[in-house]
């Protein structure tokens, strides 16, 4: 498939999701005619890639300046936004430049939180290179650092200009992180588009793995299409963008348990089967939906458990989660399938239930 599939999102701001191969060419168009200066923002891991898009923004007439930042978790923190914010300084950025970045999910959380509090706001766009990336992280406008104190406490909404989803850069990808990136794919096949489930079962796991095959592409562009109407319908998350956090209240407290080492999407997994777990207990799920969920999930190598003995201290990281209010606990559960519903929480010992259905002695340990 060569062709190129253009997903509209108005959140914050009307902007295209492009979707296709060798997307380079669109990326003036997306900045607009009053950009001059552009910082391209990449992890260590992507120094290549970053060097390439700044050369390429330079032929196209910009002055690029690119700053290259920690891997993974390890960008989003505010010494490294603050490193990002001397940088432009320095380069004396105004309102009319731009911010590029490129790289995985974190990156896209690090750089438009630079681009959103730069100025008051500047205009940015998304280069995802990593599964993850591309149906989530990248699109939607939410963006933020971590603290201490737990995940993505501090950030602010502000949407790209656009989103280039260039298939080729999965090329390299190492398989794991692919399939860890397929889970938010997974949950939006739960929440929203049950399309998405019948293309994980029906295609082979060889042909999920190979980013040129139409089945993936299918599956990126069907999750894209899904996060892309929900936030254009709530984009502060005031109300149904919500159903978006399916699974990961209890993710978010594994990954900070286990010191960010787990991949989001392995930590969203868990999060997803103790959710569903929850679903059957205060919503009457039928428990066919959970075997369906777990099979997905093998099939893709993903867990779906996690240490019954850490159970106090994930309780204590989800009631700082952000998605609480107050002393309630909320959590995004099914009365069936593709139908969502916020739960509120007052007695933990319902929670306590559900995760004795996923709470194992001595998980294999996951860096997936």
């Amino acid at each position: 498939m060569t062709e190129t599939t253009r997903i509209q999102v108005n959140a914050g701001g009307e902007y295209p999701v492009i979707v296709g191969s060798g997307l380079m060419g669109e990326l003036p168009a997306l900045l607009g005619g009053r950009v001059n200066k552009v910082l391209v923002v990449h992890p260590r891991a992507l120094r290549s890639t970053g060097e390439v898009v700044q050369e390429d923004l330079k032929a196209a007439g910009y002055e690029a300046i690119s700053v290259e930042i920690p891997d993974a978790e390890e960008a989003k923190h505010v010494q490294v936004a603050a490193f990002c914010w001397q940088v432009l300084g320095q380069s004396d950025f105004t309102r009319s430049d731009a911010i590029v970045t490129v790289g995985g999910g974190t990156v896209s959380d690090l750089g438009g939180f630079v681009a959103a509090t730069w100025l008051r706001g500047i205009t940015y766009v998304n280069i995802p290179t990593t599964v993850l990336g591309m149906v989530d992280a990248a699109v939607g406008g939410k963006t933020g650092i971590n603290t201490a104190e737990g995940k993505n406490l501090v950030g602010a909404f502000h949407s790209p200009a656009g989103v280039l989803v260039d298939m080729d850069s999965l090329a390299t990808l190492p398989r794991n992180e692919l399939f860890t990136g397929l889970a938010e794919a997974v949950k939006c096949g739960f929440i929203a588009d049950p399309r998405i489930l019948e293309l994980f079962e029906e295609t082979d796991v060889e042909v999920l793995a190979d980013p040129t095959s139409p089945a993936l592409r299918e599956i990126i562009e069907r999750t894209i299409a899904v996060k892309a109407e929900v936030v254009s319908g709530d984009f502060t998350e005031s109300g149904r963008r919500e159903i978006l956090n399916f699974g990961h209240t209890l993710g978010h407290a594994i990954e900070r348990t286990e010191r960010y080492q787990w991949r989001h999407g392995a930590a969203v997994a868990v999060g997803m089967v103790f959710a569903m777990e929850l679903s059957v207990m205060a919503k009457n799920l039928d428990p066919a939906v959970v075997d369906r969920l777990r099979a997905i999930l093998g099939k893709l190598g993903l867990p779906t458990g996690y240490r019954g003995d850490k159970w106090p201290q994930l309780l204590d990281t989800m009631r700082r989660d952000k998605k609480s209010r107050g002393s309630l606990m909320r959590f995004v559960v099914l009365e069936e399938l593709a139908r969502p519903v916020v739960l509120d929480v007052p007695d933990t010992s319902i929670l306590f239930t559900a995760y004795q259905e996923i709470g194992v002695d001595s998980p294999k340990i996951s860096l997936l």
